[in-house]
């Protein structure tokens, strides 16, 4: 049976329309009681059943049943079972990807007319960069969570792009291009950028006050790429109605945002980073704000969902609550 079928077709008979409602009730086991995409192989034969119990209410053994049936419904096999582990097959990862769109179709058409007041529930996925998520998102998520109790909340943090659609994100706030042409983006404003370095550090070097001091007082850069080995992108500096870059010495080389920071804290070299980030290091004095007429360009930030237009309310809730916190360190 198709799965599209669940929602376009009208049983013609009891038997079909009992059939429908199996099908229903099993495909709404699924998502829950697949193997978790990031786990390790050894984690994932933990990772079928016993997670659906405290979610669903339900036992072990009528989540592997109803599972198996969905296998025969559907007429593939979605997981590789062994001894050791449970793994999705190639089609039950397209089927989970599909499943859990279908079903959140089916709330967001539950709650198409439910006012504002009515309590958000569900999961929500987000990804979000390590260091915007440790400075500023998550520090104002009590504020959130206890707007909407019933909210289920998965945040991912991690430097990398994430695939949206492969690893289940309803939602990603990305810094920088977006390069997939087949995503969503809703653009934030920019990130505002400084030149920074510790007092250690100017003590030893001095406090340069133009490009010309950078170079003739031999200062040195941390030089950070999301990729080790990757050629660095200089110091970049404001040049007419463009940027260019100069390119400084530096023996560093990081492609974390907080270790960039703690180098930076070190007394180890010049740093290029969001105010976003290491504000509180400025106001402490831990580090110290240099040639801000030579800013490297801002970066633009912004909040990317897949392909779906008619986002849920939850989604949408999100993207206005981030937005908000967000906006003081935009321009």
């Amino acid at each position: 049976m198709a799965t599209s079928a669940l929602f376009k077709s009208r049983p013609s008979s009891e038997q079909e329309r009992q059939s429908h409602l199996t099908l229903t009730a099993n495909l709404r086991l699924w998502p829950t009681s697949v193997p978790s995409q990031d786990a390790q192989p050894r984690e994932k034969s933990q990772n079928l059943t016993p997670r659906c119990q405290p979610t669903l209410g339900i036992q072990k053994g009528r989540v592997s049943t109803a599972v198996r049936k969905l296998e025969e419904d559907v007429g593939v096999r979605l997981l590789h079972r062994t001894t050791r582990s449970v793994q999705l097959t190639e089609d039950g990862r397209a089927f989970h990807a599909r499943a859990r769109d279908l079903l959140a179709d089916v709330d967001d058409l539950h709650a198409m007319f439910a006012s504002d007041r009515v309590a958000l529930r569900g999961r929500l996925r987000i990804d979000l960069p390590t260091e915007v998520a440790g400075t500023t998102i998550v520090p104002a998520l009590p504020d959130f969570m206890a707007t909407h109790p019933e909210l289920e909340l998965e945040v991912s943090s991690t430097d990398r792009q994430v695939d949206l659609v492969q690893e289940g994100f309803d939602c990603v706030l990305r810094l920088g291009p977006i390069g997939d042409e087949t995503l969503i983006a809703r653009p934030l404003g920019r990130l505002r950028m400084v030149n920074a370095a510790s007092p250690a550090y100017l003590a030893r070097y001095g406090v340069p006050r133009s490009l010309e001091d950078l170079q003739r007082q031999e200062h040195r850069t941390i030089h950070f790429t999301t990729m080790l080995g990757a050629r660095p992108i200089g110091w970049e500096y404001p040049d007419g109605d463009s940027y260019a870059t100069l390119q400084l010495p530096g023996a560093l080389h990081v492609n974390s945002a907080q270790t960039y920071e703690a180098a930076a804290l070190a007394g180890l070299g010049l740093i290029q980073a969001p105010l976003l980030g290491i504000g509180r290091y400025l106001e402490s004095g831990a580090l110290v704000e240099i040639i801000p007429d030579f800013r490297r360009r801002s970066v633009a930030v912004s909040l990317v969902v897949a392909h779906r237009s008619n986002l849920s309310r939850r989604v949408r809730a999100f993207m206005k609550w981030i937005e908000d916190v967000l906006t003081p360190y935009l321009e």
